[in-house]
């Protein structure tokens, strides 16, 4: 078949390819394709059907023009859309997710759990372990969170306080657990407290940087627990207990008393006093009497016993204890300590026992078993 032959084809070929779709411009560069490479293929391997040939090459080259156009726009798209040559500006959501996930239909626990999991990406056994619970009990923990979350909006988020309470949560999670979170809770309250003017935002990182201070005595080289008492205070940074007790001086004089301030004051005068009889526990017990009287909590009025016993006696402490409820957690550890304090060794012993099998976490276990173990040493033989 010759050139002219071939071109009596093309309008019939093109009239194909409109009907299937192509636009007339592509459709006519698609043919004229198909027959430069008729005229190439066709002298060594003439086609039965010249017709269908040309109607077949030109709607594939018809549909690789079209892809190819398709990728460079795709192309061109991104191009466009990526950022300008230089540093990028540091975009940080966190923040705003705890909001979302501190709902007010959710309990301040299950905020915890849904934050941890959503925002801090941590696995539901790490979760679990943070909270030394199953991880099966976790994962139902989340999942109710999850579910009870599903069907309401997420522009209604938590309000201050319930984002405080979470923000404190993870902190003791990461300060008391071997997950480490509480370097991040105290970068995030600095956030919370850099765009709300609240005294209860700056007591509470106030309390956080009163604590993380002592963190590096906590522990002795073996991981074992070094109460605070025993602590090695020249090994406090000096630099966080000044900004956490110059952010609580700020606060309280706003005399707008909250539970953080309260905690805060209680944390700045452990860390004010140069040795740990050197500790002013009278105004300690003042400060959870107002505690007290804030949150009615009855760990508080665990503390205050604990307080009690180091102002006033063992005794008077014991006489504290007495009115609340032994389920408490850490009811046995104070008993056994107070009672040593009042010279019952038999007493405390048994106590830091009972302690040991109820603790928490396997530091303050061991802590406690060997508080028992040095009283029964001690014993009569």
């Amino acid at each position: 078949m010759d050139e002219a032959q071939l071109r009596s084809l093309t309008p019939s070929v093109l009239g194909i390819l409109v009907r299937r779709g192509a636009d007339f411009a592509a459709a006519e560069d698609a043919v004229q394709d198909a027959l430069v490479e008729a005229v190439r293929v066709w002298p060594a391997s003439p086609p039965r059907d010249p017709k269908g040939w040309l109607v077949t090459a030109a709607w594939r080259k018809f549909l690789d023009a079209t892809r190819a156009d398709a990728a460079r726009r795709r192309r061109e798209d991104r191009v466009d859309e990526e950022p300008a040559p230089g540093p990028a500006p540091a975009v940080d959501d966190t923040l705003q997710l705890y909001f979302l996930c501190a709902h007010p239909s959710l309990t301040p626990s299950s905020a915890v759990a849904l934050t941890l999991r959503a925002v801090g990406g941590l696995t539901t056994r790490q979760i679990a372990h943070a909270y030394l619970v199953p991880e099966a009990t976790m994962a139902q923990r989340i999942s109710r969170a999850k579910r009870t979350v599903s069907d309401v909006r997420f522009d209604q988020p938590g309000d201050v306080a319930t984002v405080l309470r979470v923000l404190y949560l993870v902190f003791n999670e990461g300060y008391s657990g071997d997950i480490d979170l509480a370097a991040e809770a105290i970068r995030l309250t600095r956030q919370l407290a850099a765009v709300i003017d609240h005294p209860e935002v700056a007591g509470l990182l106030a309390l956080m940087l009163l604590h993380h201070a002592r963190r590096a005595s906590r522990t002795a080289p073996d991981g074992s627990l070094v109460p605070l008492a025993e602590q090695d205070r020249g090994r406090w940074d000096t630099g966080a207990i000044s900004e956490g007790v110059r952010i609580l001086q700020a606060a309280l004089a706003r005399d707008r008393l909250g539970e953080f301030q309260a905690q805060a004051a209680v944390a700045a005068l452990h860390a004010d006093a140069p040795t740990a009889e050197e500790t002013d526990w009278v105004q300690i017990v003042e400060w959870y009497d107002e505690l007290a009287r804030l949150t009615d909590s009855p760990v508080v009025r665990l503390n205050r016993a604990v307080a009690v016993g180091e102002a006033d006696g063992a005794r008077a402490g014991l006489a504290e204890l007495a009115a609340l409820d032994e389920s408490l957690p850490r009811y046995a550890a104070v008993a056994a300590y107070l009672h040593e304090r009042d010279g019952d060794p038999a007493t405390a012993a048994r106590l830091y026992a009972e302690a040991a099998r109820k603790a928490p976490n396997l530091a303050e276990r061991d802590y406690l078993t060997r508080q028992a173990a040095r009283l029964n040493a001690d014993g009569p033989r």
